[in-house]
């Protein structure tokens, strides 16, 4: 480098809420389109969310509400270079200038840095001047930084949940409705719940339930009717709410299509009964459902399914030529396996640890209001025996009332997810529940580590690059803060001792 070169610097200038701004070009390491977020709840107001960058997440702040201005969205948002990436929503990118070094004003009474800004420095640009912004401190002062190993301390201790789910043995079943009967399967042989998607590819000359094939995590992965391998009619017109349950069958993955899904229900084992002798007996000892769970004390039969039954030896053969190259459960799936329920708020997608989740099921229409609770406490509601606190999870996230009036397109969708934590078990009413997610462990990238205590909600993001969605994953210990958890401890006792 010559002398001349050392003299100089090269920035680059942005504007945003009117203002001329530029930071050194070396901590700048591109410049993108503001891209779609998944908001993070309860986050400091300048983080948007996190976005997808090529397969990485990264963390979008807004400029604006850095400098405490109104927020108006941004128009480019600029990549800071470093070891964690982070990218700064700007209102527009003016241009690379090179700066001779006597033209920087640094002394402090020239900077003229106006409230909520740290400037380092200034120069003429223009018919103005360019301040130049110490983004880092910005940053600094408006998230706490934490490690993520500080993260994961502060979460619930794997021997901790382990204990928990031992003191409590039950069988978790995935239900869905065919032909107006509810059927389940052990949640062990489902995969993943995703929707229909628009296009089906018709296999010809093929037996009546099998309806077509899709592509699903870069294979084919064929369809069947259940209405069709369980003998009932053809459904008379699609209503939009059909589901896959994608299962696994002999070490072949099948899409198994249901009229729609049900509900993933925690079951006690003494009250799954086999099928009775005499229609076993009729179906030459042999039968396509290999028990009945009797919830809500007998109100609620519910037969389970036997995945391996489902097919005849003729009909998985000719699967298995269709399928050609489609791999089996262990060639899709490696490493350490996770299972999510994710549910909706908004536009917004999350995800809850399947063990976490004792069952999924239609938000109660007498919901009894407890006084001087706190606002997301939207009351309770007795649950086969059992007294359960309702959490209201919109006003709990801080987001808009959502609109459940009858002619509302949400009055049917939104579910309660009852979740178990190492001392709570409560009800979350979301907008709706989308689909069971299955990935690897290694899959699931850490939270941005930009929001302080705010990042011990979310345990991690999967990032569905090709479907351009972002689900953030909860920790079920943290869903309710140290002083909710307590109310809700005395809300127990009092409970019980009425009981």
């Amino acid at each position: 480098m010559t002398s001349a070169d050392a003299s100089q610097s090269r920035f680059l200038t942005f504007r945003t809420g009117g203002r001329l701004y530029a930071l050194p070009a070396g901590e700048v390491a591109e410049i993108i389109r503001v891209p779609s977020v998944a908001r993070v709840p309860q986050a400091p107001k300048a983080l948007l969310g996190v976005a997808n960058l090529r397969g990485a997440v990264l963390p979008l702040v807004s400029l604006r509400a850095l400098l405490g201005l109104a927020d108006e969205g941004g128009a480019r948002a600029i990549v800071l270079d470093g070891g964690a990436p982070v990218a700064i929503a700007v209102d527009a990118v003016e241009a690379l200038v090179t700066v001779d070094a006597e033209r920087i004003e640094t002394r402090p009474a020239q900077l003229s840095a106006e409230p909520g800004e740290r400037v380092t420095g200034v120069f003429p640009q223009g018919d103005g001047a360019a301040k130049i912004l110490d983004l880092q401190g910005l940053l600094a002062e408006a998230f706490a930084q934490r490690e993520a190993r500080q993260r994961q301390a502060a979460a619930t201790p794997v021997a901790a949940r382990q204990q928990v789910e031992a003191e409590v043995v039950r069988d978790t079943l995935i239900s869905f409705e065919v032909a107006g009967q509810e059927f389940a399967l052990p949640l062990a042989a489902v995969q993943e719940v995703v929707a229909v998607p628009d296009a089906i590819t018709a296999l010809p000359r093929s037996e009546a339930p099998v309806a077509g094939m899709i592509a699903f995590r870069d294979q084919l992965l064929p369809l069947l009717s259940l209405r069709g391998l369980l003998g009932f009619a053809p459904a008379p017109a699609s209503d939009a709410r059909e589901k896959i349950v994608v299962a696994s069958v002999g070490g072949t993955l099948v899409g198994l299509v249901a009229d729609r899904a049900r509900a993933i229900v925690s079951a006690d084992p003494d009250e799954i009964d086999p099928v009775p002798p005499v229609l076993a007996a009729r179906t030459g000892g042999e039968t396509r459902i290999k028990a009945i769970w009797r919830g809500e004390d007998g109100r609620r039969l519910v037969s389970i399914l036997a995945p391996e039954q489902l097919f005849r030896e003729d009909v998985m053969q000719r699967l298995g030529t269709a399928r050609g190259a489609v791999k089996t459960q262990d060639a899709v799936i490696t490493g350490e396996e996770r299972k999510f329920l994710v549910f909706r708020l908004g536009d917004d997608e999350f995800g809850l640890p399947v063990e976490a989740v004792d069952e999924v099921a239609r938000v109660p229409g007498q919901i009894t209001r407890v006084p001087k609770t706190p606002k997301f406490l939207e009351g309770v509601v007795n649950l086969r025996g059992d007294v359960l606190p309702v959490v209201d999870q919109r006003k709990r996230f801080d987001l808009p009332k959502l609109d459940v009036g009858p002619k509302s397109e949400h009055a049917d969708g939104r579910r309660l997810v009852v979740v178990r934590s190492e001392r709570h078990r409560a009800g979350l009413i979301v907008d709706s529940v989308s689909q069971v997610l299955r990935t690897t462990a290694d899959a699931m990238e850490p939270a941005p580590d930009l929001t302080g205590d705010i990042t011990r909600l979310v345990r991690g993001v999967v990032n569905l690059e090709r479907e351009g969605r972002i689900v953030l994953v909860l920790d079920p210990a943290e869903l309710l803060t140290r002083a909710e958890r307590g109310l809700l401890d005395a809300f127990k006792s009092k409970a019980q001792a009425a009981s």
